[in-house]
């Protein structure tokens, strides 16, 4: 049962009932009514958190995984100019006595372009995009979404003893039963407690 099936079932049992006049337990009714309007809203606000949070754990995990692509494709560059460098020194030392000094030249300076690829990919700190910011980056986002994933599971529980507790009320509205409205009560007030959480995290939960 959700928050509106619950309210058209009191109203139903409220119409049914009126024609018999108020009797003692009409307060018990009215705050049992007012207990399930503020656990709907609560719930509403838990629903629009949990969908806010999964929307994050998407986001970050997108964006993890495409900065670790990135790395990887950083990574197998910066390998092969490095490869190429170190092969065109074997090669100049295995040729030394047969090159001019103006390929010399030219193959000194090819080996240093290739290191000095290879030193960028590594570190890129005016971009960004080298393979230590890279790596801060993805972890970074990593630690976003395991966040998140805290705070879901915080939101799930909450909206789950929401409802659980919106059904409790609105039997014990029928079956006038303070004891069925007391334990409504309690698991709204766990579910409120992790509702807080599922924002600011007080705490993390041991499962």
């Amino acid at each position: 049962m959700d928050p509106s099936e619950a309210a058209e079932a009191i109203s139903e049992f409220n119409e049914e009932e009126e024609p018999k006049g108020k009797n003692k337990d009409e307060k018990f009714r009215s705050r049992s009514a007012l207990t399930i309007a503020i656990m709907a809203m609560l719930l509403a606000i838990t629903s629009l958190g949990g969908g806010n949070v999964a929307e994050d754990i998407v986001a970050s995990n997108i964006q993890a995984s495409n900065t670790w692509s990135f790395y990887q494709a950083k990574t197998e560059r910066q390998t092969t100019n490095k490869i190429a460098a170190e092969t065109l020194e074997v090669e100049m030392q295995l040729h030394q006595s047969a090159l001019t000094p103006e390929l010399r030249q030219a193959i000194e300076k090819r080996i240093q372009d290739y290191k000095d690829t290879v030193a960028r990919y590594e570190s890129e700190p005016d971009k960004g995009e080298g393979k230590k910011e890279l790596f801060a980056k993805a972890r970074g986002f990593e630690a976003e979404r395991d966040q998140a994933l805290k705070k879901d599971t915080n939101f799930d529980f909450a909206e789950a003893l929401f409802q659980i507790a919106i059904v409790l009320a609105s039997v014990a509205i029928i079956s006038y039963s303070r004891m069925i409205l007391k334990v409504s009560l309690v698991l709204g007030a766990f579910a409120f407690v992790l509702m807080l959480n599922g924002y600011f995290l007080f705490f993390t939960l041991p499962f």
